[in-house]
């Protein structure tokens, strides 16, 4: 997914607003309105930002993207978040995976680990990483969702909280300015705060679309994971957040 400079600052404009109109973008770039439209329709059929009449507002804080759309969508970026992350996990370890496209990504670079234990409660995980003699894959029981292939439920929370992991790895849908973690399902979330309270260190893997986005379902907050692996440097105040939490961030190129 590549932008142009002019979109990425609309998209960082917009997040911080919440609505903006065409014709104030088109007054901040000294650019047309025809123009502007151009890069709102672009950004909005990546599902970046959300097209009202007249004017910009963010994406829906109630409802996630399709699943579909989800598993295309910025799929190199997570390759390589998922490529970076996987280099952190020994051999003979114990894991957590959560719901998400980027925890399936991060499944299928694990194929060429050995000894690995696996917990989750995504079956698309489970499928892909059973295909490796060498692991031992737990499915957590609940209610499978059919749009994703997810297990949520309060007998995944009562699964999950039977064990004690050396790495938890979550994906998130949105991390707010101030590093709020934030998701749609509650009933996914729950599943995800019992994954960060089991697990010895907690790796989170989001790629660049997810800072600033909209999500009405608090997690917690960047404060209560280890590591962060993304394929984008954050802003400055994110960066101030992650260092005071000592949090250690990965890039793919910086790594």
């Amino acid at each position: 997914m590549n932008l142009s400079q002019r979109q990425q600052r609309i998209l960082e404009v917009v997040r911080k607003e919440g609505f903006v109109s065409i014709e104030s973008l088109a007054q901040l770039f000294a650019v047309t309105a025809q123009t502007i439209r151009s890069d709102v329709n672009q950004l909005s059929g990546m599902s970046l930002l959300r097209r009202y009449h007249g004017g910009v507002g963010l994406s829906s804080s109630v409802e996630n993207e399709s699943y579909d759309s989800r598993q295309i969508k910025s799929l190199n970026e997570k390759r390589r978040i998922a490529a970076t992350l996987v280099k952190h996990i020994p051999a003979q370890a114990s894991l957590f995976i959560n719901i998400g496209t980027t925890t399936e990504e991060i499944a299928k670079a694990l194929l060429n680990h050995r000894d690995l234990r696996i917990i989750t409660n995504n079956l698309n995980v489970a499928r892909i990483l059973s295909a490796n003699p060498s692991f031992e894959v737990i499915i957590a029981g609940g209610v499978v969702r059919s749009r994703d292939q997810g297990i949520t439920g309060e007998a995944t929370v009562d699964f999950i909280d039977q064990f004690k992991v050396d790495f938890g790895i979550v994906g998130i849908s949105g991390i707010d300015n101030d590093g709020t973690l934030l998701d749609f399902d509650y009933r996914e979330v729950r599943v995800a705060k019992a994954i960060i309270q089991n697990s010895r260190a907690v790796f989170m893997a989001a790629d660049w679309t997810k800072f600033g986005r909209n999500a009405m379902v608090r997690l917690g907050h960047v404060s209560q994971i280890d590591a962060f692996f993304t394929d984008r440097r954050p802003d400055k105040e994110m960066c101030r957040i992650l260092r005071e939490a000592d949090v250690t961030l990965h890039i793919p190129d910086e790594d």
